[in-house]
């Protein structure tokens, strides 16, 4: 424990909003907080030192992934995931349970455990709450997920219950098995949509919340206006000396509406992915390059951003890059996307500072065009 600490260092005095401190082996964070997600120990298009150059605190690894490839074992043979992909700040691994259930074409569930098929080559794999602890120990992120079952939307309320009481025996054997006090252990809210069940959830894992906990099991295709609804009804349970983390949460208008809804920590692979595709968050809304009204536009993606793509470069040359398949264009607007967002949080900080994000929530929507 000496290792981690969190504490609050200013609230909102209109919405459950914070501002906080998450004390780690690798680093101080200050939250609320976007974390870039790096699912095979890379961002991808994203190099390690233009991570620092946009502000990132912390980014998230896949266990799963590196389950798989390059393999537990190799990377700790390695020194860890940081040495391993030279990245010397804080880390948190999810605990593979999520894509296990939504990668493998074939998977059963047991109270033991899930035995999966692998997405790669379809070999067979079996893992167990203590299976994915032991590698994450290997891994050696500083921050470690317990293993959960994530049950789909539209499940009955029976296997929603059944899914919830497998996932908190889960956690006490995660919880058992896990030993190292450099890494700190989150245990994961499940309870699907059944409001019930979310509380229940909420209450059962605290006594293994040392430091923070997560949120998981939205942002799955749900509506919006659901996902919000179960984050109201939490937050004022929440404990106010834990870090709130929301698993897979990353479009602008749902980081504002977390924020204001308590949450301390958000993750997603949404900014890097439509940085591929060619779409950019923006301060006045996405913004798709390679459509061709921007053909002879000359001017910034952004004006009001700081990173190096909006400095350097125009619209047209996006649209290029894109339409002539050059792999700079996923890499210019990768950095974007996710400065916007780390930028963002900066802002959505200042606001609370200021006792104005209220104000700044009605700002951010009549500029941006998302729909609240």
């Amino acid at each position: 424990m000496e290792n981690f600490s969190f504490k609050v260092k200013q609230k909102d005095t209109k919405t459950f909003a914070r501002i906080g401190e998450l004390k780690t082996p690798h680093g101080v964070i200050e939250t609320p907080v976007f974390m870039p997600v790096g699912t095979r120990s890379t961002v991808k298009a994203v190099e390690p030192r233009e991570l620092d150059e946009i502000g990132a605190q912390i980014i998230l690894n896949n266990t799963y992934h590196l389950y798989l490839r390059p393999g537990a074992d190799i990377v700790e043979k390695a020194g860890g995931i940081h040495k391993f992909m030279n990245y010397p700040h804080p880390m948190l691994t999810d605990s593979g349970g999520f894509q296990v259930f939504s990668l493998s074409d074939l998977n059963k569930i047991t109270d033991e455990g899930v035995e999966f098929k692998s997405h790669l080559d379809g070999t067979i794999h079996f893992f167990t709450p203590e299976k994915s602890i032991e590698v994450q120990n290997k891994l050696g992120a500083d921050i470690i997920m317990a293993f959960d079952e994530c049950s789909n939307p539209g499940v009955s309320y029976e296997y929603a219950r059944k899914a919830l009481e497998r996932t908190q025996n889960w956690l006490v054997r995660c919880y058992n098995y896990h030993k190292r006090s450099d890494q700190m252990l989150f245990p994961i809210v499940q309870g699907n949509f059944f409001d019930d069940l979310r509380l229940k959830a909420l209450e059962g894992i605290l006594p293994y919340a040392k430091v923070g906990f997560s949120i998981g099991g939205l942002s799955v295709g749900e509506p919006k206006k659901r996902m919000y609804e179960i984050l109201d009804l939490l937050a004022p349970k929440y404990p106010e000396d834990k870090a709130r983390y929301l698993m897979g949460v990353g479009s602008p208008d749902c980081l504002v509406e977390g924020v204001i809804r308590g949450i301390d920590m958000f993750d997603c692979v949404l900014p890097t992915r439509i940085a591929r595709n060619g779409t950019a968050f923006t301060s006045q809304g996405k913004i798709v390059v390679k459509n061709g009204k921007y053909k002879e536009d000359f001017t910034t993606l952004d004006p009001e951003c700081d990173c190096y793509c909006c400095k350097n470069f125009t619209k047209a040359y996006l649209r290029h890059l894109f339409n002539v398949d050059e792999i700079l264009g996923s890499q210019l607007l990768s950095i974007h996307n996710l400065r916007y967002l780390i930028h963002l949080m900066e802002d959505i900080k200042q606001a609370i500072r200021e006792d104005r994000l209220l104000k700044f929530r009605e700002e951010f929507y009549k500029k941006t065009g998302y729909d609240k």
